[in-house]
């Protein structure tokens, strides 16, 4: 497998800077490492991006994640690993990733469920930890970059 193209974020002037300043603001608002990468990792699930996949599991495992909780993280609904809030945060993952899978793109109940676990700044930064990896997905997918070719 061959990427199509380097990657657009290292290839667009700023785009990169742009891309790891929002990354960083989402990082300063508080809330869990261990939770921001299970929604990094359950959107690149959804969005089959293996470069994401794999960064974010290695970082994972990395933090001391359990392998329960990797293996099942597909189908957190059915899994006991998972504590409310994480329930909550990857609910509201996959209605931002699925936007158009439903005719309400959030629903009321996968929101409110959210805004009972996470105060107006980490919902904030939430949905812009969300937007963010479905950026990258899609700049990875588009161009076919591939996993394993980059190593932290």
């Amino acid at each position: 497998m061959e990427a199509r193209m380097g990657n657009p974020a290292f290839v667009v002037p700023g785009a990169m800077q742009a891309l790891q300043a929002l990354g960083k603001s989402v990082h300063d608002a508080g809330l869990p490492a261990g939770l921001l990468d299970l929604v990094y990792t359950r959107a690149s699930q959804i969005n089959g991006c293996g470069v994401c996949l794999e960064m974010h599991a290695r970082d994972m495992k990395k933090n001391g994640e359990s392998d329960e909780r990797l293996w099942t993280l597909a189908g957190w609904r059915d899994a006991p690993y998972f504590t409310d809030e994480e329930r909550a945060a990857l609910a509201l993952t996959e209605a931002v990733t699925r936007l158009a899978d439903r005719p309400e793109a959030v629903s009321d109940e996968v929101w409110s469920e959210a805004a009972d676990h996470f105060d107006e700044k980490q919902l904030g930064a939430l949905v812009m930890a969300i937007a963010s990896i479905n950026v990258w997905n899609r700049l990875n997918a588009a161009t076919r970059q591939v996993a394993g070719a980059w190593k932290p």
